[in-house]
């Protein structure tokens, strides 16, 4: 039998990103789409929040996606399956509630892309109507094509046109609704830049439009309060008000600003590991 916080399964995905399911049968019982964990890698570890991207209630099982970026994230790049996470702690902020809306339109970037599968793949169950966009900077850099499109109608979008239509999931949005698409809502998760202009093309088309921050997070419980933002001109905590919001209401130039913030730290602890 596995141990509590194990890594089970770690798999390549593409350059950089690896898929990591953990033996977590606590957090796997009451996880939903939309949420997240915080782990720490060992004792001296940082707290490092993750959206869940998979789970299986029978097997006890959460997977996170992850991208090699940071310090925490490289540490787990070297970790091993048998191997143990410290604390693996969930699930935190509040589920995905597209429950109101008839025809929804799913867009993911990069490493956003494994938000969005759990939607998709909850959608799928509940019989919604919705169609998926996937933008990319390459080909490489796609995981989990065939479970997307077997979830509803996909278009791939890539910078160089190396995969499906050359350019950004903007443009194969606008190019939906010229061609007569109708949706109610856009749910969005990607790159700020990416859901700033996304947002503002839903808002184009008279369209709603969440977004799912993915803001600088500690304790996951809006007590340290650096995942803070603006939205409709109010303070909110990314970790307990959302994840998700209106991104018709989310002060973006601020939260890019404030995502740059320990930049400098991260290139700091990158030189020390490869030191």
């Amino acid at each position: 039998m596995a141990k509590r916080y194990e890594i089970v399964l770690k798999r390549n995905l593409c350059d950089r990103v690896n898929e990591y399911v953990i033996y977590a049968p606590l957090v796997a019982k009451h996880c939903r789409a939309g949420q997240f964990v915080i782990l720490r890698t060992d004792e001296a570890g940082e707290r490092v929040p993750f959206t869940i991207c998979d789970y299986s209630r029978e097997a006890g099982t959460v997977s996170i996606m992850v991208q090699e970026v940071g310090l925490t994230t490289m540490k787990l790049a070297s970790m091993k399956e048998g191997e143990c996470l410290q604390d693996f702690v969930g699930p935190l902020g509040n589920p995905t509630d597209l429950s109101e809306y008839k025809n929804i339109l799913l867009v993911g970037g990069g490493i956003g892309s494994a938000v969005i599968y759990p939607q998709g793949k909850q959608l799928k169950k509940e019989g919604k109507s919705f169609e998926i966009i996937l933008g990319a900077r390459n080909k490489d850099l796609f995981f989990k094509l065939d479970e997307f499109q077997s979830f509803a109608s996909t278009h791939i979008v890539t910078d160089d046109g190396s995969l499906g239509d050359k350019g950004f999931v903007t443009d194969k949005i606008a190019e939906l609704f010229e061609n007569g698409r109708q949706f109610d809502v856009i749910f969005s998760v990607g790159p700020l830049g990416m859901m700033k202009f996304v947002a503002k093309i839903a808002e184009k088309y008279g369209v709603k439009s969440i977004v799912s921050m993915n803001s600088l997070m500690v304790d996951g419980t809006g007590m340290c309060g650096c995942c803070r933002l603006t939205v409709d001109g109010t303070i909110k905590y990314a970790c307990i008000d959302g994840p998700e919001f209106d991104g018709s209401k989310v002060d973006f130039d601020e939260a890019i600003q404030r995502s740059t913030t320990y930049k400098h730290i991260e290139e700091k602890h990158k030189c020390n590991i490869r030191g």
